[in-house]
């Protein structure tokens, strides 16, 4: 059986990414719908890729799909989910989950509902990298994680195209949009740790200035409110912490992207991946020549979606998972507003 897959918003995400990836499996899926408001953007996409059918409206491509990817701005995650899932469609939906945690409740409740799948795309967990990392982690090599440092700073690159500035349409900045990503990765490594505490702080300071120099194109620096440099101490229940920055605009000689985690038997580091050992009086770090996997984790994201449709897999982003990264990220920005710490109960911890 074929999965038919609709794409719902047509932008540089759906073009460079997921359309290509579904249409490379073969007999496993067809990308047979597109969807975007614009309708010559829709058209156009539509006859780049050879797509039979496009829309305005998401909901007129119901008879022609099983599932969909939603790849619109942050605000209509949560709308357009629920109103899949209540469709009886399957759902991949671009990263962040959702604004609000709120919403994100309301799409796992629509997912149990609906008895379909809701997968969120926090690709980073497919890396090559991130793979070889989940085995290290699951050998118990690093034994108890203790620390983990995470980096995720790009230096003057804030996207100057489509609405990621857009406070309104997207909820947040560098946070909500790229350092999601390792802070989503972390935690899966970590095994989904019970979060008791975060305290972070946000800036949009220097995407402010008058004078810009900005590598990612061009914006309204007097209009601009997200955060472009995010930091939060994370405290673990089990006694872990995580040291988290994240950046679109620091001033730094290069980027920098960094998840390095500390054990109390070895350490290890994803990018590049690296295994830190002291044993037999020799202090050892272990760098992999070769990684089994793709080079695109946009491929192996597509597969195990259609994979976990077709009931041939579990998901590797479970929608649960995905809310609680939303968790901790609303966290931060409340930690940063209010300037405390937030503090969770186990029972509104990361699980």
């Amino acid at each position: 059986m074929k999965l038919r897959i609709g794409i719902i918003g047509a932008g540089g995400i759906a073009q460079g990414r997921h359309i290509p990836a579904f249409q490379s499996l073969g007999e496993k899926s067809e990308v047979t719908a597109i969807s975007d408001v614009n309708v010559d953007v829709a058209k156009s996409v539509a006859e780049k890729f050879h797509v039979p059918n496009y829309f305005t409206s998401y909901v007129e491509m119901w008879p022609h799909v099983d599932a969909v990817v939603i790849c619109t701005p942050n605000k209509f995650h949560r709308e357009i989910t629920v109103a899949a899932l209540d469709a009886g469609k399957h759902v991949l939906c671009e990263k962040p989950m959702a604004m609000t945690v709120e919403e994100c409740a309301e799409m796992v409740e629509a997912e149990k509902r609906s008895g379909k799948v809701l997968s969120i795309a926090y690709h980073y967990r497919y890396m090559k990298e991130s793979q070889a990392a989940k085995r290290i982690m699951q050998s118990g090599e690093v034994g108890n994680p203790l620390v983990v440092r995470v980096q995720a700073l790009r230096r003057r690159k804030v996207p100057g195209w489509g609405v990621f500035t857009n406070k309104e349409l997207q909820g947040g900045g560098s946070l909500i949009d790229y350092g999601c990503h390792l802070l989503d990765l972390t935690l899966w490594l970590l095994d989904n740790p019970v979060v008791s505490e975060v305290s972070g702080q946000t800036y949009n300071t220097v995407s402010r200035e008058a004078e810009q120099v900005n590598q990612w194109g061009s914006f309204d620096a007097e209009t601009f409110e997200v955060d472009d440099h995010v930091t939060a101490y994370i405290r673990l229940a089990n006694g872990g912490t995580i040291l988290f920055e994240t950046s679109w605009a620091a001033n730094i000689p290069d980027d920098a992207e960094l998840l390095r985690i500390s054990g109390d038997k070895g350490g290890l580091d994803v990018f590049p991946f690296a295994v830190n050992k002291a044993v037999n009086g020799m202090m050892t770090t272990t760098k992999a020549d070769w990684i089994l996997g793709e080079d695109d984790p946009g491929l192996p994201q597509a597969e195990n979606f259609v994979d976990s449709c077709l009931g041939k897999a579990e998901p590797l982003v479970r929608a649960e998972e995905a809310m609680n990264t939303s968790r901790v990220i609303e966290a931060i920005y409340a930690s940063s507003l209010m300037g405390k710490g937030i503090q969770f109960g186990n029972e509104k911890g990361v699980k």
